[in-house]
């Protein structure tokens, strides 16, 4: 099942409080980028962050984003547009320090 238009809509809705959120489409799902550094991705209507050190403090569950691919946190609760800006810079920043 792809992710609908409206779903990758109000997630990019919530991510407002963000500047420089881009997004790209791959075959029916979209990959997010934040200064562009990729940490996440929209798959099957879910918002999957990359696992890293500083987002572990969110408690969040593991889910796999698609066959064969490494495991990712499920975001489940996007309407907390704070707490979804703290859980990308979180782990943006982790991904900054591996470049």
């Amino acid at each position: 099942m792809a992710t609908t238009k409206e779903y990758k809509d109000f997630v990019l809705e919530q991510l407002n409080l963000l500047d420089n959120i881009t997004c790209k489409s791959m075959i029916g799902e979209y990959l997010l980028y934040f200064n562009g550094i990729l940490f996440g991705g929209i798959y099957d209507d879910r918002l999957l962050v990359k696992i890293v050190d500083s987002n572990k403090k969110y408690n969040v569950k593991e889910s796999i984003p698609y066959e064969s691919a490494k495991p990712m946190y499920l975001v489940d609760d996007i309407d907390n547009k704070e707490t979804l800006r703290d859980i990308v810079l979180a782990t943006c920043k982790d991904l900054s320090i591996k470049k």
